[in-house]
């Protein structure tokens, strides 16, 4: 992704500059609602799947593309839509995005078939790709460099909000069933909020360009659009299918689609210099692995909150707004952990922070596995809070710090279309990790006799194995972290542009 750059045109001048405009604030208001909107989407729908499946009689894949689908194709766009921004101004994309993702969000709310309802989600995600890398570009624009501090303090609130929000407020939309529209209402919330966003960005925000923006690359997003698909749709529908022969070949012919991607951005790079992806970023080491790391995380991370909402609410009988509470010791662990791991411990201790995260995540995780056996559909609440802060304390010490970790030798000069890679790498592997969610959860329910076992029992044998599949991926984690540096050798994001890249990642990385 191209990072924002400094003010070099009338275009590019702080908005501003003089203490006595207040419009930098709600410019700053509108940016940041848009952002929680957008955080929030991404976790509300998982505690809402029961629900739509009881109303529109979605299947299981059908479900799983509600959130892969979005994960999918935020990935997809998200490097192409900060170029737009910069190319096209970033005010202009920027509502653009809004406008598209309040109306996707009307649809979400108001179809009733399964495979539109996947559509509309999958238009949230690509509108998101254009509304959320437009975000930090215009804090950085918009505010003098002695604000930003605090301005980026006040975001990292709103993100960390926005995190522990999504799941809550999920469970108690659903479970107000306001109007009786049941699911509905986690969508159609975001309609006045875009609305609004869309007048006051008008008004208040400035526009601003990149003076010297790379190129687009469609066919380069086309190849690994297509590599993808190729590989997760057969992924995520072949067990509905019984694992047909059309899908192996599918998984199978991806691989030489990824290869004709590859060779595809090495012509890019020395047609025009501005390929999709930055093929030399993968020379550095420690770059490579972080990468791995990245794709790795959110597939573990992908499996696990799936299954996790699968296991206590379809298995188990909980209510929504039951499972929502149950999840804020998680939330509330996350966030603690992750403030104590940048301010404190990775300071001191270095890349040993990022391990120890993994393995404390891995041992949360296994007494998670142990409760879920030995208490079986008798499990209470209260009784998940150990693992389950243990996680989340894990959780928080690996996913602040990372991507500093991955960047810090990294070349400055590419530092912001690392970090946008590195954004984009975990969305793909949470992309692939809710594929997964076929053999590592619902091929166990499969293979079970309801007339035999209980429901409760089913998916609890099934989350168990998922759970296994979970601690497997952390183990990989904590492998590839050894690529990373012992220590922040060098400061690979020294400018405010490409500290704004950075922010980008952190953002999505926070949930």
């Amino acid at each position: 992704m191209t990072a924002a750059s400094p003010p070099a045109s009338p275009h590019d001048a702080p908005l501003a500059s003089p203490p006595a405009d207040r419009r930098r604030w709600l410019a700053l208001a509108v940016v940041m609602t848009a952002s929680f909107m957008d955080l929030v989407d991404v976790t509300i729908v998982n505690i809402a799947m029961p629900s739509i499946q009881r109303d529109i009689g979605a299947s299981f894949s059908v479900l799983q593309w509600l959130s892969e689908g979005y994960a999918l194709a935020f990935a997809i766009g998200l490097i192409t839509g900060g170029r737009l921004g910069d190319i096209y101004g970033r005010k202009k994309i920027f509502l653009l995005g809004i406008g598209g993702f309040t109306l996707a969000s009307m649809l979400c709310g108001v179809v009733s078939d399964p495979q539109l309802l996947v559509a509309a989600r999958v238009l949230q995600g690509l509108m998101g790709a254009l509304m959320v890398p437009q975000v930090l570009s215009i804090i950085h624009v918009t505010f003098p460099a002695h604000e930003r501090g605090k301005v980026f303090g006040m975001f990292g609130a709103v993100v960390g909000l926005g995190a522990v929000s999504g799941p809550l407020l999920g469970a108690l939309l659903t479970q107000w069933n306001i109007l009786g529209l049941e699911w509905r209402p986690i969508f159609l919330i975001n309609l006045p909020v875009g609305i609004a966003g869309l007048i006051l960005g008008r008004r208040f925000i400035v526009e601003s360009k990149a003076p010297k923006a790379l190129k687009l690359d469609l066919v380069g997003m086309v190849l690994a659009s297509v590599a993808l698909l190729m590989l997760l749709y057969p992924l995520t529908q072949g067990r509905e299918h019984d694992w047909p022969l059309w899908g192996f070949v599918s998984m199978a012919g991806s691989l030489p689609m990824f290869v004709a991607f590859v060779a595809y951005e090495r012509h890019k790079t020395r047609k025009d210099g501005s390929p999709l992806v930055e093929l030399s970023l993968f020379k550095v080491k420690s770059f490579a692995g972080g990468v791995g790391v990245q794709l790795a995380f959110g597939v573990t991370t992908g499996i696990f909150f799936m299954v996790w909402t699968m296991y206590m609410q379809i298995g188990l009988g909980w209510s929504a707004l039951r499972a929502g509470l149950t999840g804020i010791p998680f939330s509330v662990a996350v966030s603690t952990a992750a403030g104590m791991s940048v301010q404190k411990l990775v300071p001191r201790f270095g890349r040993k922070v990022l391990q120890a995260g993994a393995l404390v995540m891995a041992a949360g995780v296994l007494i998670y596995i142990w409760e879920a056996d030995h208490y079986g559909a008798d499990i209470a609440s209260w009784q998940m809070a150990l693992p389950l802060i243990v996680m989340g304390a894990g959780m928080g010490l690996v996913v602040s710090p990372i991507t500093d970790a991955i960047l810090s030798e990294v070349p400055r000069e590419h530092a912001g279309s690392a970090s946008g890679l590195i954004n984009t790498t975990m969305q793909l592997g949470n992309a692939v990790g809710l594929g997964l969610v076929s053999v590592a959860f619902f091929s166990v329910v499969d293979d079970s006799d309801p007339r035999r076992e209980a429901l409760a029992d089913i998916f609890g044998s099934a989350f168990v194995n998922a759970m296994w599949w979970v601690a497997a991926g952390l183990a990989v984690v904590f492998a590839l972290m050894f690529l990373l540096p012992k220590r922040k050798v060098a400061e690979a994001v020294p400018d405010a542009d490409a500290g704004v890249e950075l922010g980008k990642t952190t953002e999505r990385a926070a949930v």
